[in-house]
């Protein structure tokens, strides 16, 4: 039998006014932060979450290896927009209605407490990704949210110039069931191919081709893979041919690099990076000085470690076994000393330290915090409301807009931003009728 809504009568027979209803589909960051407002902001609001799978909030769990790093300790608009390499201009307007303060107090009011790590990062001062899953389970509970599970939706239908009697929106979902609404959230997350955004371009929207962000890279039978596990907390790397070039800690590992300054790079590259078929050549400044300026320090340097063997210590702060492993590429014998070096070998040395290529062929998906660069164009949707500019009523948020951040923090701001102005506009729009 089919789910559906009706228009409840009284018992004399005359008809009531009819509650609006509000259908959110995608129980991630974006969908749950929009319906939990939505209903708290607005009462008289029946609040729908739509999920397909068997679990809610799954990425927050995932995120910051199960700790959820739920933002970014970024206050300034104008820094906080470069973090997106899509998107800057539409978050500009969107930031000033919620933005990182916002968040912070939003869940410090409801018991969560956020602690700001080093880098910026911030995280439940519970460490756990479960504090913030509980916490928006518990506004859902409090503000009368209804949940449904295991629903894929299979077509949306517009319905609102066909009668004002019915409800705006009819959803569609695969098990043939539907539900009708008035306001309609797509919080739903990026899809990895066009095609699967098919039920949105019926609606008559425009799709950015989707490509993947925050990926590693694949370096396939290099011998750097055997240090896995080792990182180096400053490097710059850039893509050989291209503009791109990003620093910060790198993570070695069994399939080739990674880390905050690898997946900074991916996001920032990632449509360029998919036009080469992500077989490309990464360069790596290990020790953050350019090759000149090494040269220039050489004979300082080779006068500090005196008669030092070379394997015994390097003056660059480098991992040990990362350092071994210079010596071994450009052939030099672990029981020469530093003063006996000669500049064949010290040539090599510096052009690994300062400029090291490595032939990439593919990419991997970074554990399971995966973003999709693509999805709407921005220039269909009000960055004031996050309402459709081509049918009144529907709204987005989330990763399902052509918006993606670099990791640390920010698409899940961009989830909560979307979210909550989303919510207030159908709040507000309900009330004002």
């Amino acid at each position: 039998m089919a789910l559906c809504f009706f228009e409840p009568s009284c018992l004399c027979g005359c008809k009531m006014v009819k509650q609006k209803t509000l259908v959110v589909i995608g129980g991630g960051a974006a969908g749950f932060f929009c319906a939990v407002n939505a209903a708290r902001m607005n009462s008289a609001l029946h609040v729908i979450l739509v999920e397909k799978t068997g679990k809610l909030l799954s990425k927050v769990k995932v995120s910051g290896g199960g700790r959820c790093n739920v933002t970014h300790a970024c206050f300034e608009i104008e820094e906080l927009i470069k973090r997106y390499p899509r998107g800057k201009i539409f978050l500009k307007k969107a930031f000033h209605q919620f933005h990182p303060k916002n968040t912070i107090e939003w869940f410090e009011e409801r018991g969560v407490g956020l602690k700001t790590e080093s880098d910026g990062r911030m995280f439940p001062e519970t460490n756990t990704s479960q504090t913030i899953i509980d916490c928006l389970l518990r506004e859902a509970n409090q503000y009368g949210v209804e949940v449904l599970m295991n629903r894929a939706v299979s077509e949306i239908e517009n319905r609102k110039s066909k009668s004002e009697n019915e409800r705006a929106f009819k959803i569609h979902f695969t098990d043939s069931q539907f539900i009708e609404s008035d306001y309609l959230f797509l919080g739903c997350g990026g899809f990895p191919k066009a095609l699967q955004y098919g039920w949105i371009n019926q609606l008559g929207h425009s799709i950015e081709e989707p490509v993947p962000s925050l990926f590693t890279f694949n370096l396939l039978g290099n011998t750097i893979t055997q240090l896995m596990g080792i990182s180096v907390e400053n490097v710059i790397v850039k893509i050989a041919g291209s503009k791109l070039l990003e620093d910060g800690p790198l993570l070695i590992t069994h399939w080739g690099l990674s880390g905050p300054a690898i997946l900074k790079l991916s996001a920032w590259g990632a449509k360029e990076l998919a036009e080469k078929k992500y077989e490309f050549t990464a360069i790596v400044n290990w020790i953050h000085e350019n090759e000149n300026q090494l040269r220039n320090r050489w004979t300082m340097i080779r006068q500090q470690m005196g008669n030092q063997k070379m394997n015994s210590k390097n003056p660059f702060g480098l991992p040990n076994r990362l350092w071994l492993y210079f010596l071994q590429l450009c052939g030099i014998n672990n029981e020469v000393r530093w003063s006996e070096l000669s500049s064949r070998f010290q040539n090599s040395l510096i052009t690994n330290l300062t400029a090291q290529a490595f032939n990439v062929k593919g990419k991997t998906t970074f554990k399971e915090e995966f973003v999709t660069a693509g999805g709407i164009k921005l220039s269909e949707i009000d960055p004031n409301t996050m309402q459709s500019k081509i049918i009144e009523g529907l709204f987005f948020g989330g990763e399902i807009m052509d918006v993606d951040g670099v990791t640390g923090g920010f698409n899940f701001q961009h989830a909560w931003t979307s979210g909550w102005i989303a919510a207030n506009a159908i709040a507000r729009s309900y009330s004002h009728e």
